[in-house]
């Protein structure tokens, strides 16, 4: 083979640009080692550790320094110091306004300035000082400028993806643990701090606004009373973020003719830049803004701006939410506390005291009750007092009227059906006995459940599971048992309409509630509380009974029990006339065999007539206390003597004898 055929070798080190007789071969290999550095190092601050020294060697500097416009100028970085003079910051401005290099050898210490272009507006100028550097090195710094211009702008982005990264997890714990935070300010704040954090900034606010009241509420407010800051919402960057729907970055706030600065001087806190981005709810209807103040080392960035767009979702569904349950949770506070008033047990009588010290006991336990008496008397006012009183009161109660579903519906009712298990099963639906878990089922006129729904009660109640309608599953469940019925259940046993094995499992602990008649004292109690009641429902002042109303209710015998006395309350709250109850607005509650005996009294006289209805009045009254004279009195508001001396006038012989 020919000598011009032969291979040619040749290696970085054989290059002519690497004789070390040559400049610019001195410069292509400290490019090179900066290369090396450049692929050994993690951050830019390991970059510059060990590219300075060289760099110093290189150009026989005794002190080299990155400078940084910020907008301010600020020294980044510097490797010795050579007593130099005050940087002139005008000829860094210069610098880079022409992107040209310097030497200046008219300060204490002679410098070479190079211009380094890092994008975004991220302007460095690098500075090289000593006493042996000269103008012929100015050619090789305008090469060494742009190699290291390229090789920061290379760290810094690898510096930026790994701050992203960083900022993305940390951005995913924050919103994992929002749902957690069921309190608005303890999730402002949160929110707050979270931000200060992962954007680097000093401060962080979220501005909350109420259209309503033309106002934005911020949290934290620090250093104003109470954490908390209210603006009109017209004023201020944060306004127009809120009514402009657009972000706002400002690099020098005292430059921005929108900077609402009377915050600053209330607090004593001094803003110099600040991003604001709008937070939008699920209908993309802006509810307020997330706002943060003073980025600690420069400005906010396009990165921070897109990270603070990122994070605004989440902040403000969950504020939304968060808002959403206090109001829930207020709700439900408030309707627990009006039910917990409506089921107090009211009367002053020997028999509803006892069953006061009952149900407070009771209501501690989980064992099941039934409850008995007639129609009327209180049996849901009963159970609902065992559920609210007791440690379940935070969980369902649920009411099932036995006697009012079909016993082809009854199954389906308490223990729910799968689709598709009869004709009209278009969907899955969960019983009362699901619906109750955690809390009590009230089973009221249990004595009206048919024997096939008796059976499958009563393995409900035995194993605690239940089975929709349709379904395999066995559901298990967690609730207490309260029943109710006005039938006499032994006897109904007796009979064999109702199982004997299910009245034991319900008869743990059985409760008889007295007819109203049978405890007299609690007439009067009764009757005012329900005036009260319904008087506000009225829209009116409160009603007091007048003695002769108050006689009146007394001497009637409340067949309805309660529940009469309570309707009748509700009307005369509506209809009396007056701000006091007269007898004659109640008239009407006697009931219709006791009309149609008193309608002879049309055809008296009024004398006569008024007679009549008092020998009969005092009758009634004797007999409903079992001829006890003393407290027939009190019930009429006499004295004993009066009492008889009254009937010797009527000609009342028959009743209670002589005195």
């Amino acid at each position: 083979m020919s000598q011009s055929g032969s291979p040619r070798w040749m290696s970085w080190r054989s290059l002519r640009w690497n004789s070390e007789m040559e400049q610019l071969g001195s410069i292509v290999q400290f490019c090179d080692r900066m290369l090396q550095f450049l692929c050994d190092s993690s951050t830019s601050d390991e970059f510059l550790k060990q590219l300075l020294p060289e760099m110093a060697t290189e150009f026989s500097a005794q002190r080299i320094c990155l400078w940084q416009r910020t907008p301010k100028w600020k020294l980044l970085t510097e490797l010795g110091r050579a007593g130099s003079d005050e940087p002139d910051l005008r000829q860094f401005e210069e610098i880079l306004d022409r992107g040209e290099s310097s030497f200046n050898a008219q300060g204490t210490v002679p410098s070479l300035m190079v211009p380094l272009e890092m994008g975004a507006g991220n302007s460095l100028v690098l500075v090289m000082e000593g006493n042996r550097v000269d103008s012929s090195m100015l050619e090789s710094s305008v090469a060494c400028g742009r190699f290291l211009s390229h090789c920061l702008q290379l760290i810094n982005s690898g510096d930026s993806l790994g701050d992203e990264i960083f900022q993305l997890q940390k951005m995913l714990e924050v919103v994992s643990r929002l749902p957690m935070i069921h309190e608005t300010q303890k999730l402002l704040e949160y929110l707050a701090e979270s931000a200060t954090e992962l954007v680097d900034c000093d401060r962080a606010s979220i501005f909350v606004w109420s259209k309503e009241s033309s106002e934005i509420t911020a949290c934290p407010a620090l250093g104003v009373e109470g954490n908390t800051l209210r603006l009109p919402d017209n004023v201020g960057i944060v306004g127009e973020v809120i009514h402009s729907g657009r972000t706002i970055r400002v690099d020098d706030v005292s430059h921005d003719e929108r900077f609402h600065g009377k915050v600053d001087k209330t607090s004593g806190y001094q803003t110099r830049n600040l991003l604001c981005v709008p937070l939008r709810g699920s209908d993309n209807e802006i509810i307020g803004a997330f706002e943060v103040i003073n980025k600690n080392e420069g400005l906010f960035t396009a990165a921070d701006e897109q990270f603070l767009l990122r994070i605004a979702p989440h902040a403000a569904a969950a504020i939304v939410n968060t808002k959403e349950h206090e109001t829930l949770t207020r709700s439900r506070a408030n309707l627990e506390e009006q039910v917990t008033r409506g089921v107090r047990l009211i009367g002053e009588s020997p028999a509803i005291e006892a069953l006061r010290n009952t149900v407070d006991r009771l209501a501690a336990t989980d064992l099941p009750v039934l409850i008995l008496g007639e129609s009327g008397t209180g049996k849901e006012v009963v159970s609902t007092s065992l559920h609210y009183l007791g440690p379940r009161a935070k969980h369902p109660f649920v009411a099932v009227n036995c006697a009012a579903i079909a016993e082809t519906l009854l199954e389906s009712e308490l223990f729910g059906h799968i689709k598709g298990a009869f004709t009209d099963a278009s969907e899955n639906r969960k019983g009362k006995f699901e619906l109750a878990e955690g809390g009590t089922i009230f089973l009221d006129e249990i004595g009206d459940m048919s024997l096939g729904g008796q059976a499958k009660l009563l393995r409900v109640l035995e194993q605690k599971v239940v089975t929709p309608v349709g379904g395999s599953q066995n559901i298990p469940i967690n609730v207490r048992i309260v029943a109710a019925t006005n039938a006499n259940l032994l006897e109904s046993v007796r009979e064999k309409k109702f199982r004997e094995d299910l009245y034991y499992r319900l008869s743990v602990v059985t409760q008889h509630l007295p007819p109203l008649r049978d405890r007299p004292e609690d007439i009067l109690p009764l009757a005012q509380f329900f005036l009260k009641q319904f008087s506000v429902q009225a829209r009116r002042p409160e009603l007091r009974l007048s003695s002769e109303a108050r006689l009146r209710m007394q001497s009637h015998s409340w067949p309805g029990n309660i529940r009469e006395l309570r309707n009748l309350m509700e009307r005369v709250a509506f209809l009396a006339n007056g701000d006091q109850v007269e007898a004659e607005d109640l008239a009407f509650i006697l009931s219709p065999d006791e009309s149609l005996q008193n309608e002879p009294f049309l055809e008296l006289g009024l004398n006569d007539a008024t007679s009549s209805f008092q020998r009969e009045f005092i009758r009634k009254s004797v007999k409903r206390v079992n001829g006890n004279m003393s407290e027939a009195a009190r019930l009429m508001g006499l004295h004993r003597s009066n009492l008889y001396r009254k009937m010797r006038h009527l000609d009342m012989n028959e009743v209670g004898g002589e005195q």
